[in-house]
């Protein structure tokens, strides 16, 4: 297993599915967690499991869509750690599956919001931390519907197909920098959101969430050195 000692990561959706996982994880590697939600509960679940293996989490329980939310949050990590080593925007919404037309503007808006400016906001307000490391970490969980544009996936598949642009023109930025910014493709998993998009599907059949561990740990390791790559798990 990867060694995270003393390295700070902030994951995104932490409270359930992938994010938890990666979360419990990178904790018992060494790392101190920065978890945000905006579910309370699983957050403090996450705590308790977290500090009863003896590792460190920071919750901040937030909306992802108060952009000036995100922008307290990297001024407060300043102050506090002064950087932060990797970044997993892993949380996501997913407001039905539905024909384009059917899509009532203010769940577009929301799904947009969430998986796509929100992100935006992160990398805008923990940029300059992301730097002050001496290897900066990004990885950016997105789905295969960026790309197939399969039908009735409408606002999610258009925020992932986004933030798969927004997180390679990012990583083309930092190119000459520490930070190396990737894309994770985790396919098909056995998580709520899930079970909510295919909700006649044998969910036994997919991978649990903590599964995808050591994708994940590698792409935030500061020994991976690739940059601007689509790593998609294969079981």
């Amino acid at each position: 297993m990867t060694d995270h000692t003393g390295r700070i990561v902030l994951v995104t959706g932490a409270s359930r599915g992938i994010g938890y996982a990666a979360a419990k994880h990178l904790a018992a590697a060494g790392a101190h967690v920065i978890a945000t939600a905006r579910t309370q509960g699983g957050l403090e679940d996450l705590d308790d499991e977290i500090k009863a293996s003896g590792g460190q989490c920071t919750l901040v329980p937030m909306d992802l869509k108060d952009g000036d939310s995100i922008d307290r949050l990297g001024k407060a990590l300043h102050e506090r750690f002064g950087k932060i080593d990797g970044l997993l925007l892993n949380a996501a919404q997913l407001d039905g599956i539905t024909p384009m037309p059917h899509i009532k503007p203010a769940d577009w808006d929301s799904v947009i919001s969430v998986n796509l400016t929100a992100n935006y906001r992160l990398i805008r307000a923990l940029d300059p931390l992301l730097r002050a490391s001496d290897a900066g970490r990004v990885v950016a969980v997105t789905s295969s519907v960026a790309q197939s544009h399969l039908a009735y996936w409408g606002a999610y598949a258009v925020s992932k197909a986004g933030l798969e642009a927004m997180t390679n023109i990012y990583a083309k930025e930092t190119e000459i920098t520490p930070v190396r910014v990737n894309i994770y493709d985790p396919s098909g998993t056995r998580t709520a959101m899930r079970a909510k998009a295919v909700p006649g599907e044998d969910a036994s059949q997919l991978p649990d969430p903590a599964e995808h561990w050591p994708n994940l740990s590698k792409l935030l390791s500061d020994g991976f050195k690739d940059t601007g790559k689509l790593v998609t798990f294969s079981g």
